[in-house]
């Protein structure tokens, strides 16, 4: 009978503290999840954004906010095919927090409203690392309230794995053939994954158009040499990737 008393005293402070875990992972104050009414399709599922008090997304994929709730790229995450078909509205408020910050919490929101079940695994596919080129960076950290003259091209504003993302996606876009074809990404991107150690976040302007017989490998290494300081390198490595075993399409009340 005491051993069976001591067990159980042994066993009670595992339980105590996984309950203490559950009820302490990080959460949205209040969360409205609802499947999109008109489905624009994935092209356009990238309307994310972020506040210090608010996360929204709209006309967003599950398989997009698995990715940006665990900082991963699409290709990254496998599971079924619906996961990059079926689109989502979500509104989602904070009592203030930072992107980084609200990555757990929209992983709890994922858990409790889709009901994701997961795991990572490591898998060794062809990669480009995106690196300190030879003579060094010429960027530098953005300071706070600083902003970027206006220049050609689109403005880029986030750290360097959100370029690595941008990147991934930027190089599935085939080589020009003509020009009265509008250029598209396709197919699925191969992963760009920042090796270059650069912390914080950068503005510069991206001013890369597609140009007949180039392929935007060539363009984007240009682009990252000349006015970066930084450069791709195409090697295999071990990705990882997370594998979705089970999800809800329709999520729960809110």
């Amino acid at each position: 009978m005491r051993a069976l008393s001591l067990i159980a005293f042994l066993l009670l402070p595992s339980s105590v503290a996984d309950g203490q875990a559950a009820a302490t992972a990080p959460a949205f104050e209040v969360a409205s999840v609802r499947p999109s009414q008109r489905v624009v399709g994935p092209d356009y599922n990238n309307q994310i954004t972020y506040s210090p008090t608010e996360f929204t997304a709209k006309n967003v994929t599950l398989k997009r906010l698995i990715a940006e709730a665990y900082r991963l790229q699409m290709n990254q995450i496998s599971g079924p095919s619906w996961l990059d078909h079926d689109e989502y509205d979500i509104e989602a408020k904070s009592a203030g927090a930072s992107r980084e910050q609200m990555a757990p919490m929209l992983q709890s929101l994922l858990g409790e409203r889709f009901k994701l079940i997961k795991h990572s695994e490591t898998r060794e596919m062809r990669v480009y690392e995106l690196v300190i080129g030879r003579s060094g960076p010429k960027i530098q950290q953005t300071n706070a309230g600083e902003t970027e003259k206006a220049q050609a091209g689109f403005h880029y504003h986030g750290d360097m794995r959100d370029l690595a993302d941008l990147i991934a996606v930027q190089l599935s876009i085939p080589t020009l053939s003509s020009p009265n074809e509008p250029a598209r990404a396709s197919g699925p991107p191969i992963p760009v994954v920042d090796k270059t150690g650069l912390q914080g976040m950068f503005d510069f302007s991206v001013d890369i158009r597609p140009e007949l017989g180039t392929d935007m490998f060539t363009a984007w290494q240009r682009f990252l040499e000349d006015r970066l300081g930084l450069r791709l390198e195409n090697r295999k490595g071990n990705v990882e990737v997370l594998v979705v075993d089970g999800a809800a399409k329709n999520p729960t009340e809110n």
